[in-house]
């Protein structure tokens, strides 16, 4: 049984504006109360993804209290990918990744033909492991890593309460968003 005040960090990036993307970590009790905003930036299509949000997930005052991390999927800032099986052995916290479709494995791995580091990124993006599909009013998806798939579904279903999107990710979005236009425009 998930407490209905589960302590949730859920991570998001911004548009793709620049060379350093601006990530955004939201920090929830369930799908109701924000209780706190972390930033950091990673490199577009860069490979410090993982080592950055395990940087801000242990310098968080809200450390002690996370006791699940939600991703908006995979791939941050393009396709700067998050070993999810590191994050967890790295943080203790256990990781759930959401998605609003099924991932095109092959269009992604044809996309990363281009990159640097292709079979590292591939790797580690197939060490996410196996896609669950889960259903409310719509169909959405999710991998994990230290937490069993009843807890993890429990979760979703728990914190998405305005849209099939959790609530964390979803104001996780909002203050990326909102952040970055601000910075391109000059109005904070």
């Amino acid at each position: 049984m998930i407490k209905r005040q589960i302590r949730i960090l859920a991570i998001d990036d911004s548009a793709l504006i620049n060379d350093k993307v601006t990530i955004i970590g939201a920090f929830f009790r369930g799908g109701e109360q924000l209780d706190g905003v972390l930033r950091s930036e990673i490199t577009r299509d860069g490979m410090d993804a993982t080592d950055t949000i395990i940087r801000m997930v242990r310098s968080s005052k809200h450390y002690g209290q996370i006791r699940v991390i939600l991703l908006d999927g995979i791939t941050y800032a393009g396709f700067n990918p998050v070993d999810i099986g590191e994050l967890f052995n790295e943080t203790g916290i256990p990781v759930i990744v959401f998605m609003r479709s099924y991932p095109d494995l092959e269009r992604i791995k044809r996309a990363l033909e281009n990159l640097p580091e292709a079979e590292k990124r591939w790797e580690i993006i197939q060490r996410a492991g196996r896609v669950y599909r889960i259903t409310n009013d719509k169909t959405v998806f999710i991998q994990l890593c230290g937490i069993d798939k009843e807890s993890a579904f429990e979760i979703i279903r728990m914190t998405s309460i305005h849209s099939n999107i959790p609530e964390p990710l979803r104001v996780a979005h909002l203050i990326a968003t909102g952040v970055v236009l601000g910075e391109s425009t000059g109005k904070a």
